[in-house]
C-alpha cells in the first residue's frame, strides 16, 4: 500500500474499534438453525492437487492483480476522500464499487487458512482501516453519496437530489451494506478478528434504525439483493433478532405496491409478486439467486413453510427448465437475466460468473436445510464447469458471461471473444476472489450423529460429533480418477454415522428431473472397503451409510466408476435438438479449434463412442482430454487459453 496510506492508518488504527466489547456482552446463540450445519472453515486444511493450486494462485496473483485495479480505479480512495483524508471528486464507475474491497478482503481472509501468508494478513488488516475511514460516524458507508451524494459515479444514471436511500432500485447502498456484512462474518469466522464486523454491525444497526414498518422508518426494499443474507449472518453470530427480522421485512415486501413503487418492470428485480407467490425463476439471474438464498435462510431459521414451498418451486423451476449442462445460470444478456422455460440457447448464453457462484450459496443452504444430495448434485456440476471457466488459467483474466458456444466473432464478455483482464463492472472477478477460496467449506456438514462428506477433496479435517472429536484425512484426486481413501484419527472408539455422496455421475444421472439424461447408459460398479475388506454398504437415498464403531486409524476406500458419457438435452431445448455434449465425472468437455482446426464446423460425434482417454501433463496445466471419432474435446473450463477461436460444448450426433 502506499507509504501515505500506512502513515494515517498509524495515527487511527488504535481508535477505530470501540464496538467490540459491547458485542461480547451481547452475544448469543442463534436458535433454531439449520438442521445440518457445515465445518468451520477454520478446522479444514486443504491439501487437493485440483483445488489447493487454485486457491492458491487467487491468493498469490488474483487478489494483487484486483487490489493494483481497485488502486488504478480509485476504490481506496473513494474511502479516504469521504473520510476527509483526501480531496477530490468520486473515482471509478460504479456505485457498487466500494464492494468491490469487501468481497477482496472476504476471499483473502478464507485463503489464508489454505494458506497461510503473512503479508497478506497485514494488507488485509490495511483495507479494514481504509474501509472504516469511510464510514460515517452513525455507520452510514457509501462513499460516492458521502462524497456528494448529487453526483454519482460518471458511468452510471441515477435520479439523485443528494439524498441517502433514494433511488433504491438502483442507488445500490444496501447491496454494498450486503457485501460489507457477508465479508465481515466470513473475515471473523475465518479468522476470529472482530474490527470488520464492528463496522458492518454499526452499519446494520443504521439499517435496523432506518428501514421497517415504524412510523419514522422508509418502508422500501432493496434494488439488488444480497443485505438480507448479509443480515441473516450477522444475526448467526450476534443473535441480535433485529438483523434476522430486518432481512425479513426486506422479503416480506417485496412485490407488495402498497409498500413501494414495483422495482424495474415486470421482473427484473423480482419485485412483480411477493415472494412466497414466486414459483418460476424470472428477471435479472444474480439478484433471483442472492434472494432465494436469503428465503431459504428465512424458512430455516423462522420454520416457515411458506418461504419453504417457495423456494422448492423455485428450485424445481430453474434445474428442470433454466440451468445450462455446465451449470450456469441465465440465458440473456439483455438485462443478465432467465429466459422463458427451455430458453438456453449456446452462442448468445449469458451464463455470468456471479449467478454460478450464486447457485451454489442457494443449493448449499437448501442442502443444509434437507441432507439432500440433488443439491451437491448441481453444486459438483457448477463448481467444475461453469463456475471455475471465469477465471484464466494465469489468474488475471476473466468471464463475465461463460458461454457454451463461440464462433471466434461474436464479443459476447462486454466487447471481447476471449477472456477479459478487467471490467468497469467488476462484480464477476472480485466474486470469483471472494468464493474460490472458501470452497473448503462445502465439503463437510454434520448433525449431531452423522459426517455427510459432500464433496471428495483432498484435505484434513477435524469435527465434533456425539462430543467426540474426529480427525478425518482424505485423499482424492477427483476430477481426474474415482479413487478415494479416507484415514479416521481419534482418542478413543467412537459411534457416528459417516454419510458419503454418491455423485451423480457415478449412478447414470445427470441432473434431477427429465433436462438432460445420458444417451450411453452404461454399468457403473463400486467398491467399498474398510480395512482393505470390501463391503457391501448400506445405500440409502445416495448415500454410502457407514453406521459403526469407529476406532483410530481405521481406513475406508472408495472406487467410484468414472466412464465418459454423453448428453442428450430435452427436445423442448431447441438449440441441443440433434446434438449431444460428454463428460467424465463431474467435467463437461468443450471441443476447440485449435485442437480441431480443419474439422470443428463440421463436427459430428458417435454418442456412444468408442472414447479414447488421455492425460496431459503439459496442456492447459495438466488434464485429461477426450477423443471420439477423431476429435478432441478439453475440459470446458479451460476453454480459452490459448487465444480465440470456435468452440462448441454441444455436437452434433451422428446417427446410427
Amino acid at each position: 500500500m502506499k507509504t501515505m496510506l500506512r502513515l494515517i492508518l498509524t495515527v487511527i488504527f488504535t481508535a477505530l474499534f470501540t464496538h467490540c466489547n459491547e458485542f461480547d456482552k451481547k452475544t448469543t446463540k442463534p436458535n433454531p438453525d439449520y438442521p445440518i450445519q457445515s465445518i468451520n472453515i477454520r478446522n479444514i486444511r486443504l491439501k487437493d492437487q485440483f483445488w489447493l493450486p487454485l486457491i492458491q494462485k487467487v491468493q498469490e496473483k488474483t487478489i494483487q492483480y484486483a487490489i493494483e485495479k481497485c488502486e488504478e480505479e480509485g476504490r481506496m480512495d473513494n474511502f479516504l476522500i469521504a473520510g476527509g483524508k483526501m480531496k477530490g471528486k468520486v473515482k471509478g464507475f460504479m456505485p457498487f464499487d466500494d464492494s468491490d474491497l469487501y468481497k477482496i478482503i472476504e476471499g483473502a481472509s478464507n485463503s489464508l487458512i489454505s494458506s497461510p501468508n503473512e503479508k497478506l494478513e497485514r494488507l488485509i488488516d490495511e483495507l479494514i482501516g481504509i474501509i472504516k475511514i469511510g464510514q460515517e460516524e452513525d455507520g452510514y458507508l457509501t462513499t460516492w453519496r458521502t462524497i456528494n451524494p448529487s453526483e454519482p459515479p460518471a458511468e452510471w444514471v441515477i435520479v439523485s437530489e443528494g439524498k441517502r436511500w433514494e433511488y433504491l432500485h438502483m442507488s445500490h447502498e444496501l447491496y454494498n451494506a450486503g457485501h460489507l456484512y457477508e465479508a465481515a462474518a466470513q473475515h471473523f469466522k475465518a479468522t476470529g478478528k472482530r474490527k470488520f464486523l464492528d463496522i458492518a454491525l454499526l452499519n446494520a444497526d443504521l439499517m435496523v434504525n432506518t428501514f421497517g414498518n415504524g412510523i419514522d422508518q422508509i418502508k422500501e426494499v432493496p434494488g439488488h439483493q444480497i443485505i438480507e443474507t448479509g443480515l441473516i449472518k450477522l444475526y448467526r453470530i450476534t443473535g441480535k433478532e433485529e438483523y434476522l427480522n430486518l432481512a425479513k421485512y426486506f422479503l416480506d415486501h417485496r412485490g407488495e405496491p402498497r409498500n413501494h413503487k414495483l422495482y424495474g418492470g415486470p421482473y427484473y428485480s423480482q419485485d412483480h409478486l411477493p415472494v412466497v407467490e414466486q414459483k418460476e425463476v424470472v428477471g435479472h439471474a444474480v439478484r433471483a439467486l442472492y434472494m432465494y438464498a436469503a428465503m431459504t435462510d428465512i424458512a430455516a431459521l423462522k420454520k416457515d413453510s411458506l418461504y419453504l414451498n417457495a423456494v422448492n418451486a423455485l428450485w424445481d423451476n430453474m434445474v428442470h427448465k433454466k440451468i445450462y449442462i455446465t451449470g450456469g445460470i441465465g440465458a440473456r444478456h439483455e438485462e443478465e437475466s432467465f429466459g422463458e422455460n427451455y430458453e438456453l440457447p449456446n452462442l448468445t448464453a449469458y451464463n455470468e460468473t456471479c449467478a454460478a457462484i450464486g447457485s451454489v450459496y442457494w443449493n448449499h443452504r437448501l442442502f443444509n436445510l434437507t441432507g439432500d444430495t440433488k443439491y451437491f448434485d448441481i453444486i459438483e456440476r457448477t463448481l467444475y464447469n461453469g463456475l471455475i471457466s471465469g477465471l484464466s488459467l494465469d489468474g488475471t483474466n476473466f468471464f463475465y458471461p461463460n458461454a457454451l458456444e463461440s464462433d471466434g466473432k461474436y464479443k459476447f464478455n462486454k466487447g471481447a471473444c476471449t477472456r477479459k483482464g478487467w471490467f468497469d463492472c467488476s462484480c464477476c472477478p472480485t466474486n470469483l476472489i471472494r468464493f474460490l477460496p472458501s470452497v473448503p467449506q462445502l465439503l463437510y456438514s454434520h448433525n449431531e450423529n452423522d459426517l455427510f462428506v459432500n464433496m471428495y477433496v483432498s484435505n484434513e479435517t477435524e469435527v465434533e460429533i456425539n462430543n467426540q472429536k474426529i480427525k478425518l484425512i482424505q485423499q482424492s484426486n477427483m476430477p481426474w480418477d474415482g479413487n478415494v481413501h479416507f484415514k479416521v484419527s481419534l482418542s478413543d472408539e467412537a459411534n457416528f454415522v459417516m454419510k458419503l455422496r454418491i455423485p451423480y455421475w457415478a449412478r447414470n444421472e445427470v441432473i434431477n428431473g427429465n433436462l438432460y439424461q445420458f444417451a450411453n447408459k452404461v454399468d457403473l460398479p463400486m467398491t467399498v472397503k474398510i480395512n482393505g475388506e470390501i463391503i457391501n454398504p448400506v445405500i440409502k437415498e445416495n448415500y454410502i451409510v457407514l453406521d459403526r464403531g469407529w476406532k483410530s486409524k481405521d481406513r475406508v476406500d472408495i472406487k467410484f466408476s468414472m466412464k465418459v458419457r454423453s448428453v442428450r438435452a430435452n427436445p423442448l431445448v431447441e438449440s441441443d435438438l440433434g446434438k449431444v455434449s460428454i463428460e467424465r465425472g463431474p467435467i463437461v468437455y468443450a471441443f476447440e479449434e485449435i485442437d480441431n482446426i480443419k474439422t470443428i464446423d463440421s463436427i459430428a460425434i458417435n454418442s456412444m463412442g468408442p472414447f479414447k482417454i488421455r492425460e496431459e501433463t503439459d496442456l492447459l496445466n495438466g488434464i485429461y482430454s477426450i477423443s471420439v471419432n477423431d476429435y478432441k474435446a478439453i475440459p470446458y473450463f479451460t476453454w480459452s487459453n490459448r487465444g480465440v477461436g470456435i468452440m462448441k460444448v454441444w455436437a452434433n450426433e451422428l446417427q446410427q
